[in-house]
Order: C-alpha cells, then sequence, then structure tokens
C-alpha cells in the first residue's frame, strides 16, 4: 500500500512541474519497502511533513489501520477487556471497519426518553383554497427504560410508554367555486396508549475514547389504548370511541454521545416496523363492530424522533 501511495504521488508531483532543489528533503524511506530498492525523490520542504504523514497512515486523506493492533486491550473494572470488539464480515469484502468498546459488558442503563410534537394552522399556507382554518394539535410521549448490557456493546432491556395525541379543528371551509363549497367544525380527536415492551439493542463505537457512537434498536412492543372522536352529525353531536389492542415490532437507529462520565444524551428515529391491531368501537355508547389490522410502514416518521437521558451504572 504505502509503495502504491508513493508511486502516485511521484506522478503527480512529476505532473505538477516539481523540481528538486537544495532546499528540499530527499525522502528516502518512501520509496524503499520491504527491502525493495525503488526510485529516488525529492521533497520540497513545505511538502515533507505531509508527504511522510500519508506514508505513516497518519494523514486525514489516507488511514493506515494496519497500524490499530486489533488486539489491544483495556482495563475496564479492574477487568482487561478487547478495545475492538470483533465481528463477522457477512459480505465478500473487508471494509476495513472496527467496532471500538464503547458500552463494556455488565453495566446497568437507566434512561428516560420523551418526544413531543406540535402543529396548528399558523403553520400551513394553502392561498385562497382554504379558508376560516383552526386547527391545533399535539403528540406527547414518555419512555422510562431499564437495560442491561449482557455483552460488550449489546443491551437488553424493558421499557414502558405513555403516549397522548390530541387534535382539535374549530372550524375550516373549503371553496373551490360558486357551486362546490363546504364548512365543517367543532371536531375533535383524543388518543391515549399505554404500552410495555422488550428491547434489544446494539452500539458501534466510532472512536478509542468510547464517546460518541451509533445505534440500532430492536423494539417488541405490547399496547393497550383507546380514541375519542367527536363531530357534529346532523345537528346532533356525535361520538365515536374505539378500544384496541396491538403488537408491534420495530426499528430504531440512532446517535449516542457520553456528556458526561456516566450520563449520555441519544437520539433515535423511527424507520421502520410492522403492528397487528384489534380494534372495538361504539357509537354514543352503542356497540358498533370491531376489527382486525396489519401492516407494516417504512418511514422517517417526525412525529416518532426521540430524545433521551441515559445514567450508565
Amino acid at each position: 500500500m504505502k509503495k502504491l501511495i508513493a508511486i502516485i504521488l511521484s506522478l503527480m508531483f512529476a505532473a505538477s512541474g516539481a523540481v528538486a532543489s537544495a532546499s528540499g528533503e530527499m525522502v528516502q524511506d518512501s520509496v524503499v519497502a520491504d527491502g525493495v530498492p525503488g526510485r529516488l525523490m525529492w521533497v520540497p520542504d513545505s511538502l515533507a511533513d505531509g508527504f511522510r504523514s500519508v506514508l505513516e497512515g497518519r494523514s486525514k486523506i489516507v488511514r493506515d489501520y494496519s497500524l490499530i493492533d486489533p488486539k489491544e486491550k483495556v482495563v475496564v473494572k479492574g477487568d482487561t477487556v478487547p478495545l475492538i470488539i470483533r465481528q463477522r464480515n457477512l459480505g465478500r469484502f473487508d471494509r476495513g471497519l472496527f467496532n471500538f468498546l464503547f458500552i463494556p459488558k455488565g453495566q446497568w442503563l437507566f434512561a428516560l426518553t420523551a418526544s413531543y410534537g406540535e402543529f396548528s394552522s399558523e403553520d400551513l399556507k394553502v392561498f385562497d383554497l382554504l379558508s376560516d382554518f383552526d386547527f391545533s394539535g399535539h403528540v406527547f410521549s414518555i419512555k422510562p427504560t431499564i437495560s442491561y448490557f449482557v455483552r460488550n456493546n449489546v443491551s437488553v432491556g424493558l421499557r414502558l410508554n405513555y403516549t397522548k395525541a390530541k387534535a382539535s379543528l374549530g372550524s375550516m371551509s373549503l371553496d373551490f367555486s360558486d357551486d362546490m363549497s363546504f364548512a365543517i367544525s367543532d371536531i375533535g380527536y383524543l388518543n391515549e396508549e399505554y404500552s410495555a415492551a422488550i428491547t434489544s439493542a446494539q452500539y458501534i463505537g466510532l472512536a478509542r475514547g468510547s464517546r460518541f457512537g451509533i445505534f440500532n434498536e430492536v423494539e417488541l412492543a405490547f399496547a393497550s389504548g383507546n380514541s375519542e372522536f367527536r363531530r357534529p352529525y346532523n345537528g346532533e353531536p356525535k361520538e365515536t370511541n374505539s378500544t384496541y389492542m396491538q403488537a408491534r415490532l420495530s426499528f430504531s437507529p440512532g446517535v449516542c454521545v457520553f456528556i458526561m462520565k456516566n450520563v449520555s444524551f441519544n437520539v433515535s428515529f423511527g424507520v421502520f416496523g410492522f403492528y397487528l391491531r384489534n380494534e372495538k368501537q361504539t357509537v354514543n355508547g352503542e356497540p358498533l363492530g370491531n376489527r382486525f389490522t396489519s401492516g407494516a410502514n417504512f418511514k422517517f416518521n417526525i412525529f416518532n424522533i426521540n430524545f433521551g437521558i441515559g445514567v450508565h451504572i
């Protein structure tokens, strides 16, 4: 690899018209590797340090990962453990990436994650098509979690969740033309959900300092909730209530950073999941029916961005 870099840089200097000078430095090691002689090349003083750093793998452009000892050990709570976690290469090629020790085996993690999203009619602009539009809503979620690291960078845990969503439409008028227009008002929606989940997260340390890392979390959750939908119908209020049971499997990648020695901050994004749902409905207290639904989604949901603080013991 070093000989190849030396040849490429030699050609670059030759093409750019670089010439030797009395003030230049001859980098002899750059063209002799493993006992194989090569062509000597003169490098100006201004480029000598950068040229040598490239050959030694210290450059920001070229990283020589052969200088990293995959058997290096670190001491964690009196135990000697590998700094680099070995992983099976599932592809045809070795990408040369390393999973540094981020959170060691045997740690407990106590975390609290919360998310909040709010929207209103002031954030929407639909020109003259939409008039007399009064709409507001919010979604709130709080999730306490306890996890245990069964392996280095791998944890399993239990999470509880409470979610509340509320929306209100005071009035809305649509005016397409003189003979095509309508108006609705006094519509409300409220949903509350409680759930418990089993989680498993795998972390990847990005550096030797165990400060920055990324993770992917898998969550199997069982939820119970109820919702209420109110609207006027023929001049009379109509209320539809729904109760449901739901099971879902979701995948959430994220980023984690230690802001203190035992305190971390993380951000996760729900992007993929499956669900099974059984729902029963009543209208003004009278049974309406029930239905079973299932599905999958793969999308970025702005209301499923979670910010959390974790304490590691």
